[in-house]
Parts: C-alpha cells; sequence; structure tokens
C-alpha cells in the first residue's frame, strides 16, 4: 500500500501501488512509455521477475533468457534490472548488447533459450523506451503469456503473491552471438550473389543497427554511405531513420546512390528510397517481393498478408496479378497471426515491417533491405524501373492527433460526433476512397486516414476529421 498526503492538508488517500500503472499495461508491441514515468528501475525489477515465474512455470524451471537492447540512454538501466529479477529466480542471462530486435528473435529461436526479451521504444523518442518479449520458437509472446506476466506482476506489486529470489542464477555477456544472426543474414540471399557496383546508402537512426548493417552490405560487395552512424542514446530517431525520410532522400541523389534505406531505432522496420529518391514503403516492398515469390511458385495461394493501412492502389494492382491481399489490423503480431492461420508466406504493413516465412518469424529490417536488394540486382535490373512498373498509389493523407485522455482516446469509438463525420466522409466518396480512423497503441495519438482517387478529397476529409478528433477527444 502506499500512504500519500498534502504539506498543506490534513486529507490523505491510501491505494495501491499497481494502480499507478496503466489500466492495461501491455501494448501491441509489449510494454511501452517515457522512462522515469511508466518505466523505472522498480518496475522493471518486477517485471524480471513476473516474466521469469511465468516463463519457469510454462516453459522450464530452469533456463536461458536472452537480452538485447538499442543505444537510448536508460536501456542500460533497464535491461541490468530486468536481469536481476531474472537471475533472483535461478535463470540464465545472456545480455548480448546492442543489437536490432530481430537478432533476439533469431537467437531465442536457435539457441536453448525458453525466452528473449529486447529493450527498446522501437520508432520512438529517446525519452522513451519498451520492453519486448519473445518466447523460444523467435515469435512474440501470444496473449496468454503476457496476460500471465501482467496479473503476476500486479498480484506481486500488491502482495496478493510474493514472488521471490531464492537461487542465484548468472548473467553472461556472450556478445559473439550476434554474428550468428549476421551469418544467418548472408546465408538466407544467393550463394553466388553480391552487391559489387552497387552504391547503397544506409540511414541508421542512431540506433541498434549502426554496427551490423553496414558491415553486412560491405561483405557483400556493395559502397557503403552511412548516416547517423554512432549509437547515441541522445538523438535515436531524432529527425531520422524510417519516419524522417528527406535526409536520406537527398543523399541517395547527392551521391548518385543506387538505392538507400532507413531503419528505425531497433531495426525491425525499413523504409527504401529509389535513386531517384522516391520513398518505396512497405507496400511497394510486398508488391515486388510478392512478384518475385509468386513467379518462383514459393508464394502459396499468390496470397499476401498487409493491413488496413495498406494503399488501395497496390491492392488492385496485386490482384491484377492474379494475387489476393488479406487485410489485417495494424500491427504486425497481426499480421503475423493471419499467416499462421492462412499459411501465407510474406506479409506486413506500410511502415515497413516485413515478415517472410522463408528466412525469419521476425519482422527483420536489415533482412529485408538485403533481400530487396538482391532481387533488383538478379533481375538486373534497376529500383526505379521496378517501382516505375509496378503500381500507382491512390493518394493517402494520415494525421496524428493527439489525445492525452486515455479513456477518450480507447473509446473514441463512442463518440457520435466522430462517428458521423465518418460516415458523412464515407457517403460522399463513395467507393473512390476510404476513411480510417484507430488509436495507436504505442503513443497517445489518434489516427486519422483518407484514401482517394482525388487530392482534393482526401485533404478536405483529412481536415474535416481531424478537427472533429480535435474539438470532441483532445480538449
Amino acid at each position: 500500500m502506499v500512504l500519500s498526503f498534502s504539506k498543506n492538508s490534513l486529507d490523505y488517500s491510501v491505494s495501491k501501488p499497481s494502480d499507478r500503472l496503466p489500466e492495461k499495461l501491455f501494448g501491441t508491441d509489449g510494454i511501452r512509455g517515457k522512462v522515469g514515468d511508466l518505466l523505472t528501475p522498480n518496475l522493471a525489477l518486477e517485471v524480471g521477475l513476473a516474466a521469469g515465474s511465468v516463463w519457469q512455470e510454462f516453459k522450464a524451471s530452469e533456463g536461458v533468457i536472452i537480452i538485447g537492447q538499442d543505444s537510448r540512454n536508460s536501456s542500460d538501466m533497464l535491461s541490468m534490472a530486468i536481469a536481476s529479477g531474472l537471475t533472483s529466480l535461478g535463470l540464465e542471462v545472456w545480455n548480448i548488447g546492442l543489437c536490432p530486435t530481430p537478432c533476439v528473435a533469431y537467437l531465442t529461436k536457435t539457441t536453448e533459450a525458453i525466452g528473449g526479451i529486447m529493450i527498446s521504444a522501437s520508432h520512438n523518442p529517446p525519452e522513451d523506451n519498451g520492453i519486448k518479449f519473445f518466447g523460444s520458437e523467435g515469435t512474440k509472446l501470444d496473449k496468454l503469456l503476457t496476460s500471465a506476466i501482467e496479473n503476476t506482476l500486479r498480484k506481486n506489486i500488491d502482495g496478493e503473491m510474493n514472488v521471490t529470489g531464492g537461487k542465484c542464477g548468472k548473467t553472461l555477456q556472450p556478445h559473439h552471438l550476434v554474428q550468428n544472426y549476421t551469418h544467418f543474414l548472408k546465408t538466407s540471399l544467393p550463394s553466388d550473389l553480391d552487391f559489387t557496383g552497387m552504391r547503397i546508402v544506409l540511414d541508421l537512426a542512431w540506433g541498434a543497427s549502426v554496427e551490423l548493417a553496414p558491415s553486412v552490405f560491405q561483405a557483400l560487395g556493395a559502397e557503403v554511405i552511412s548516416l547517423h552512424c554512432n549509437a547515441d542514446g541522445d538523438r535515436i530517431n531524432v529527425n531520422c531513420g524510417s519516419t524522417h525520410l528527406g535526409k536520406l532522400q537527398k543523399a541517395v541523389q547527392d551521391y548518385g546512390a543506387d538505392m538507400g534505406f532507413a531503419f528505425d531505432g531497433d531495426a525491425d522496420r525499413v523504409m527504401a528510397v529509389d535513386a531517384q529518391g522516391r520513398v518505396i514503403c512497405g507496400d511497394y516492398i510486398l508488391y515486388l517481393w510478392g512478384k518475385y515469390l509468386k513467379e518462383k511458385n514459393q508464394l502459396p495461394d499468390n496470397l499476401l498478408v498487409s493491413t488496413v493501412m495498406a494503399n488501395l492502389g497496390f491492392e488492385l494492382a496485386w490482384q491484377k496479378l492474379g494475387g489476393k491481399l488479406m487485410r489485417t489490423a495494424v500491427g504486425d503480431q497481426y499480421v503475423q497471426a493471419a499467416m499462421w492461420e492462412t499459411g501465407a508466406m510474406l506479409g506486413g504493413e506500410q511502415s515497413g515491417h516485413i515478415l517472410c516465412h522463408h528466412h525469419h518469424f521476425s519482422g527483420d529490417g536489415l533482412q529485408t533491405a538485403l533481400q530487396l536488394t538482391a532481387l533488383v540486382r538478379q533481375q538486373g535490373d534497376c529500383l526505379v524501373s521496378l517501382v516505375n512498373d509496378s503500381f500507382t498509389q491512390y493518394p493517402q493523407v494520415l494525421k496524428n492527433v493527439r489525445v492525452e485522455n486515455r479513456e477518450k482516446r480507447l473509446n473514441w469509438q463512442n463518440c457520435d460526433a466522430l462517428q458521423q463525420a465518418i460516415a458523412e466522409a464515407e457517403t460522399a466518396m463513395g467507393n473512390e476512397g476510404r476513411v480510417l480512423v484507430r488509436a495507436s497503441g504505442t503513443e497517445p495519438l489518434i489516427r486519422v486516414m483518407v484514401e482517394a482517387q482525388n487530392h482534393d478529397l482526401v485533404n478536405h476529409w483529412t481536415d474535416y476529421l481531424v478537427k472533429v478528433v480535435e474539438e470532441n477527444l483532445a480538449n
């Protein structure tokens, strides 16, 4: 229990410590929040205890947990606190240090580890951080286990159950294991293929890929120009990386590069830029990679899985090739679930999370960049031409409205004014457009997206809907 009082008042209140946690701790991608607010050393320690006890209950009483991290200043603190909780239960921790999120997923799958943890807030700003969990199969933990971890955490904090250490596990630092992941990336490409003669620009976002990405491309013969290429926790994702492509676009053109790639802070997503400086988003990557696999008879039912954000122009072009597109809710976990259910081998998001089950069960920005480069080399063409021959995107505008009130944000569907505005927009556009409104799973934002054949329609209805959200939810 926590007793709180004010100097200027005799009033006091008593509350449980867990009452200070969000109603739902796990979002669409683990636990994520502001360091010092939600994410503290104490919470990280409790998370380690809770996760360790759940893994011991469902997997094994003894075993290895792999921990990796991005470059944020808070990542050391959080990883050490979590490791303390895990080792106090007798579990062994392998802290592999700075690495991409898919590296943790791959090593968890290919070693004797019973679980993996990545400390990262992905594309979020430096003051945020997060905790992502992986099962022994290299996939994100299912809802059963994440719910068990959250329930155990809350009960332990409130004193309703007592998860305590009694054994002492070890923390090792086998950083050399990261090279196993590097070897996997190289061997997933055709053995006789190299990138000799290709000039490639990489925006590393001051994050988790600063060491691996340039070295892999260079080992394959490419000339590499790196931007934001040091591990810098103060600048990770700041005006760079997969969500800020302007500097990459300029560099590709200034250096006369064949293409460029921008990763986010933990390198599980990537956005590409062609030689003309055009942004090549996940829709184009899925189309080009899917077309290649389809021609090789390696795409079951010619099926791709994407999300509700996938561009209508992409869907129609894929259908013209005889392909099928399944849409899911936004989030790579939903894409992954649909791929497992349908047997699809390729899926992803417009934002650059791409999953290819031919190689890996985790979204992997570096692998996607390598595979797209290999595809261009194998086609004997340039990325510009391949994109020109693919499809034309429908105009699409996405705007974010900050909504701090969590209850309003998560229950936006109950706002009558917004529902009426959405219906009005959909009726006006008919079959020539669509509207998507959703609450972000990782940030305090309501996202408003409008897509139509006509730019004027898109801009008009986007501005209208944003205004309705601001007036009814953001105040």
